[in-house]
């Protein structure tokens, strides 16, 4: 019998977690059974517990979840206790145990993938929701510079500041003065305001000669951004395709043990992507 695994979010009919995960398994040589399954924040619950009795063994969760995930879980990983988000959940005896491989999937395809130089990378990530706690860490540990936080909302900038501990390092500030920061070496995208195809005023002023621009976002929910990135002369415009095949790889490597090779996933993936509405 199957074994069976879903993500869970919304939207989610045109998630392409299900292809990557059946790509994977055929790989593998297991035999698995991975669906997506619409929720949201008022019945993500009750639809997990159904899942789970109804024999599934684990899970990914994508917008607007990630916080809650983390919550429902009995067990967490330290990066998923440590920012309070998680994307992944693997059945135990107990219950859920949550994880997060968003982090490790991003850094994973902008270094291997992209061959990006993280190390000193002067950053901004526009937004402070589920997919910036994801990775914010991750980053840190892979060695950037200053890492500049904003948000419509200026208290959750404060707040995901606060959370990562590195007030020498870290600086939370408002939307609305991003114009005086200065250029930047990595520039990230992390708000799901372009799903609607609306993206906040970002200045020319933040662009050097080295800037990449990423966008945790796939398809049509990252073009404003990419759009943004060509027109402005970024050195680089990386939508969020190879970071998903590359957290979906941590994932499967969680519940089965072994690492997919992504780089034939990605490839078979990337011709067609472009209707796909947000990231996973």
């Amino acid at each position: 019998m199957s074994q069976q695994f879903a993500v869970f979010g919304t939207p989610i009919s045109h998630s392409l977690s299900p292809q990557i995960h059946s790509a994977f398994g055929r790989q593998a040589g297991i035999d698995l059974r991975y669906i997506a399954i619409e929720a949201g924040p008022g019945d993500f619950a009750a639809k997990l517990q159904a899942f789970a009795d109804a024999g599934g063994v684990g899970a990914n969760v994508t917008l607007p979840l990630k916080a809650l995930a983390a919550e429902l879980a009995v067990t967490q990983s330290e990066r998923a206790k440590h920012m309070g988000v998680a994307n992944t959940l693997a059945r135990t005896a107990d219950g859920w145990h949550a994880d997060n491989t968003d982090g490790i999937g991003l850094v994973r395809d902008l270094t291997d993938r992209h061959r990006l130089d993280l190390r000193e990378r002067r950053t901004l990530i526009v937004g402070a929701g589920g997919g910036a706690r994801g990775i914010a860490p991750a980053l840190l540990d892979a060695g950037i510079g200053e890492l500049f936080i904003v948000n419509r909302t200026p208290e959750r900038a404060d707040a995901l500041a606060d959370m990562l501990g590195q007030p020498s390092r870290v600086h939370a500030r408002y939307l609305g003065d991003v114009a005086t920061f200065g250029e930047f070496d990595l520039i990230i995208n992390a708000t799901s305001a372009t799903r609607g195809g609306t993206l906040a005023p970002l200045p020319r002023s933040l662009v050097g000669r080295r800037t990449a621009a990423v966008d945790l976002s796939y398809g049509e929910a990252a073009i404003p951004f990419m759009a943004w990135a060509r027109a402005t002369n970024c050195h680089d415009a990386i939508d969020g395709l190879g970071m998903l095949v590359e957290q979906a790889a941590e994932s499967f490597k969680l519940w089965h043990g072994v690492r997919p090779d992504t780089n034939a996933v990605f490839a078979a993936l990337s011709g067609h992507s472009a209707g796909l509405v947000t990231a996973d």
